[in-house]
């Protein structure tokens, strides 16, 4: 492996909610599983450790834990050292009264750091606090790693703020759930926008979803890594079962590949000076 190519695996699976203990160990062999066949980064579902369906406050504060000293990332922390791999995972976490929904990050020496969930979706909303710890790159040897959590990803600003602060590849937990209109057998909406998102800024984007319906809720699947030209390199895995897919991938490549001609390159040409007006104070005065 040289310092910035390395194998990246998104694991789909199907977790049962509300039993960490075995959805936790169902990750650790998915985990080896994909270290087996030469992942050195590998990325888990949103709320992995859990399930997403909460239906009070009070069952979303049962199963969230404190990071990085809680169970969960205990385990993820001894599978990420004893098999020398760098792992992101969604997680429900409990900092004193606050819920977050949140992905670790952990590596061969422990925790690496976390991000906690921006923009949420739905009855999130009733159940975690909106995170407040910004998009954070974190830096290994081999890259620059930014994380995003599903619905994180509708928004431009996500992946070109972390692209600014230099992030080679940005990983995606996330559960999928289907958008209104989308055409029987098309592909789910959330690998368009990876797709455009990893293009526009030149990012891997790597995004590992779940399967299976919980509490009447159906997940997606369709777990996918997208080049930094915008074209997946692996997947879109199954629908509706549990997957591994997984690409070697040149992290420098991206960052070399944002000068796309002799005049452009892609986050240089923006135009600050005419659209920064637009972008802040100016929604308020009925930009709408």
């Amino acid at each position: 492996m040289t310092s910035s190519l390395i194998t990246v695996a998104c694991i789909q699976a199907e977790p049962r909610f509300g039993d960490t203990k075995a959805n936790v160990a169902h990750t650790l062999d998915l985990i080896g599983r994909a270290a087996d066949d030469g992942a050195n980064l590998v990325v888990l579902p949103e709320l992995a450790n859990t399930g997403y369906v909460f239906e009070t406050r009070d069952e979303a504060s049962a199963l969230a834990e404190t990071v990085p000293d809680g169970l969960t990332c205990r385990a993820w922390a001894e599978i990420a050292a004893e098999r020398g791999l760098h792992i992101v995972a969604g997680l429900a976490e409990r900092e004193g009264t606050a819920l977050y929904n949140s992905a670790v990050m952990m590596g061969p020496e422990g925790h690496i750091g976390t991000y906690r969930k921006i923009h949420l979706w739905g009855d999130e909303n009733l159940y975690f606090e909106p995170g407040n710890n910004g998009l954070p790159v974190f830096r290994t040897a081999f890259g620059r790693i930014g994380i995003a959590i599903c619905y994180d990803g509708w928004f431009p600003e996500t992946y070109r703020l972390l692209a600014l602060q230099g992030a080679d590849i940005v990983c995606v937990p996330t559960n999928w759930v289907p958008v209104p209109g989308q055409a029987e057998g098309r592909e789910a909406m959330a690998n368009i926008l990876a797709m455009a998102a990893a293009h526009s800024n030149s990012l891997y984007i790597a995004c590992a979803d779940r399967v299976g319906t919980e509490r009447g809720q159906e997940f997606l699947g369709q777990s996918l890594i997208v080049s930094h030209t915008g074209w997946p390199v692996a997947g879109p895995a199954s629908r509706t079962s549990e997957d591994i897919v997984s690409a070697e991938i040149d992290l420098g490549a991206a960052r070399r590949a944002r000068n796309w001609n002799d005049f452009n390159q892609v986050l240089r040409d923006r135009r600050t000076d005419v659209y920064g007006e637009m972008l802040g104070s100016g929604l308020s005065r009925g930009a709408y």
